[in-house]
């Protein structure tokens, strides 16, 4: 792997590789829209970052196309589900406050918890630390939030960084919000951002032609 920035749409550059436990390698990227009084606005980049492992565990999709994959929700779901590990570096484009980004987040694992019926009181106490912990931020051009789920909890790290303060983190611990937040970045056809999902769709089916 070349050390070369990627660059995601257009002007953000996100590494080929971030080091976590171990290097983890940017398998998909893409960016997520914000509609505000009628437009569209692209609101972050989004880069998927995951252990190449994950290959080993999506062998059954050997063979398909990135077009395939990206409209297999099932693919999906293994690839949230598989045992290694996963980071997403979210960058921010279109400076907006923390707690619209709270709340789409909120909505968004809200819905997917209560559709599952998982959504009971510590779900609802996890998911309100994490709207409050976005709450009090202002989400300047080139702000970064990171999402880190290590391979065998289910926990997920969300950290916070703005220039000219220092990074802030949080953990989750609830195992269910974990998941759909995972699932709200990479939960296939009903992702936050198609682009990303069918990006990481063409690079896997790529990795798994090998």
């Amino acid at each position: 792997m070349g050390s070369e920035m990627v660059m995601v749409a257009d002007e953000i550059p996100f590494p080929p590789q971030v080091t976590t436990t171990k290097p983890l390698s940017l398998l998909g990227h893409g960016i997520a829209d914000i509609e505000i009084h009628f437009l569209q606005i692209k609101f972050t980049a989004i880069g998927v970052y995951l252990d190449c492992e994950i290959v080993g565990h999506l062998q059954q999709w050997k063979g398909k196309t990135g077009k395939d994959l990206a409209e297999d929700d099932d693919f999906f779901e293994a690839l949230v589900s598989a045992p290694v590990e996963k980071f997403l570096r979210v960058v921010v484009i279109k400076e907006v406050k923390g707690s619209q980004y709270g709340v789409q987040l909120e909505s968004a694992v809200r819905d997917r918890l209560a559709a599952d019926d998982k959504y009971e009181e510590e779900e609802e106490a996890a998911l309100e630390l994490v709207v409050e912990f976005f709450q009090s931020k202002y989400f300047k051009k080139d702000s970064v939030i990171t999402f880190h789920f290590p391979a065998s909890s289910g926990t997920a790290e969300i950290a916070f960084s703005t220039e000219g303060k220092g990074e802030s983190k949080i953990c989750v611990e609830n195992a269910n919000v974990v998941e759909m937040i995972k699932k709200w970045y990479l939960g296939g056809t009903r992702g936050v951002s198609p682009s990303t999902i069918s990006c990481l769709a063409t690079t896997l089916s790529a990795e798994l032609s090998k």
